[in-house]
């Protein structure tokens, strides 16, 4: 796996390298790993996804192995559990966030029957974008698609997901490939 063309965003961390081979862009099936990547994304905003990525198994403890109904069900008493829990990042807002989340994303899931359901809505036929990027720097760091979904997803009352942080949730999840055309993930058809 060493000597394969990756995305150049990919450094050489072993972590950050099983992510890109085994996740990135990727399309998600479960809601509950949707409600996993809105939780991490929103804990990374002003940080590095590394970062997130690191505290990963940490967050998935803190956050009841993301099971949307027990964290929008979380008291003042876990806020204030989680503010000790060296694995995570302990940023009250982003905490409180998490858990105003889970019920914004429970109420979606409500409307839609599936948060998935909900995301697809914003896509062009409900299909994922495919991109064709030769280079880092050709790929935005938000879009249209991605101000739209921010922009509904913030008039449901859903926190610190804006712009630029639904753009990279959107990659996460794969609804937008952004593979470049030469990284080994896309040429072997994985995605």
């Amino acid at each position: 796996m060493r000597n394969k063309t990756r995305c150049g965003w990919s450094t050489s961390d072993p972590v950050y390298l099983k992510y890109h081979d085994e996740e990135w862009g990727r399309e998600v099936k479960t809601d509950k790993k949707m409600f996993e990547f809105i939780t991490l994304e929103a804990a990374q905003a002003g940080l590095s996804w590394l970062t997130i990525l690191k505290r990963r198994a940490a967050y998935k403890k803190a956050f009841a192995n993301y099971d949307v109904k027990k964290v929008a069900a979380f008291t003042k008493k876990d806020t204030e559990r989680l503010m000790k829990d060296a694995g995570i990042i302990r940023n009250r807002l982003k905490i409180e966030a998490a858990v105003s989340n889970a019920k914004r994303f429970i109420e979606v899931q409500k409307e839609f029957g599936s948060f998935r359901n909900y995301l697809k809505t914003f896509l062009p036929n409900g299909r994922p974008v495919i991109n064709k990027w030769t280079s880092l720097s050709q790929i935005p760091p938000r879009t249209a698609l991605s101000d739209a979904i921010s922009k509904d997803m913030k008039k449901r009352g859903f926190k610190f997901f804006g712009t630029v942080i639904c753009y990279a949730h959107l990659q996460a999840v794969g609804y937008v490939n952004d593979h470049l055309t030469n990284c080994w993930v896309r040429k072997k058809n994985i995605i």
